[in-house]
């Protein structure tokens, strides 16, 4: 059987693809920071593995995701400071991307937000650009953890790259984002059920690997845009 480890396994996100990919047959480990979150993680189907991935070292975590065929990073500092939104959503992520390596788990997928990405080597959003629903410091940690993950390791990697979160029902269809420059105050949001669909649509089909995914809420099925 498949073992799927996510990281940041009490997310909203992961919450929600948890019951599909024990559904799909896979076996499915969710590290979280605080037992207290154990009872959500086990009632979505996934075994808890309590860890603070925030302060593990490539070790550490290797020793964490040994024996797993496929890790989903879905964590993040969810806005708190920039020091910790830098701690995790780059360098947690980054040390979990070279300990995957480290460890032969090669399936990565990471779930980031709309094009993302580095521009000349630097991470193009500023502090004064207006209209962002996050600070700054987010959209350019996640940047150079992407851009790790692209360039910097040997794993099969898939980037999912979906506007702004909400809490509606998911449709099963999105529309592909091809323009670098959208940003997330241009398009519809995205339902966190529709990134659960599109995590689980993407894990076993090899014509995924090394793609990026930006996406919104739309009217493509999810198997016809990932394909």
């Amino acid at each position: 059987m498949t073992t799927v480890t996510i990281i940041g396994g009490h997310g909203k996100v992961a919450l929600r693809t948890t019951p599909l990919l024990r559904d799909a047959g896979y076996m499915v480990r969710s590290v979280i920071r605080a037992e207290a979150q154990s009872a959500n993680v086990s009632a979505a189907g996934a075994v808890p593995v309590i860890a603070d991935i925030e302060h593990l070292d490539v070790d550490a975590i290797s020793d964490l995701i040994d024996g797993t065929d496929v890790v989903i990073w879905s964590a993040g500092a969810g806005g708190g400071s920039d020091e910790r939104t830098w701690a995790v959503d780059r360098d947690a992520a980054v040390r979990t991307m070279d300990a995957a390596d480290k460890v032969g788990a090669r399936r990565f997928i990471m779930v980031s937000y709309l094009n993302s990405r580095l521009v000349d080597g630097v991470a193009p959003i500023t502090e004064t650009e207006a209209g962002l629903p996050a600070p700054a410091a987010y959209y350019n940690a996640k940047s150079e953890a992407d851009e790790h993950l692209r360039t910097a390791t040997n794993l099969d990697w898939t980037i999912l790259g979906p506007s702004v979160l909400s809490a509606e029902t998911g449709s099963g269809s999105i529309t592909l984002v091809t323009d670098p420059e959208t940003r997330d105050v241009d398009v519809p949001t995205t339902s966190r059920e529709n990134v659960a669909q599109i995590l689980v649509a993407v894990i076993n089909n090899p014509t995924t690997v090394g793609r990026t995914f930006n996406f919104h809420d739309g009217e493509t099925s999810i198997s016809q845009a990932v394909a």
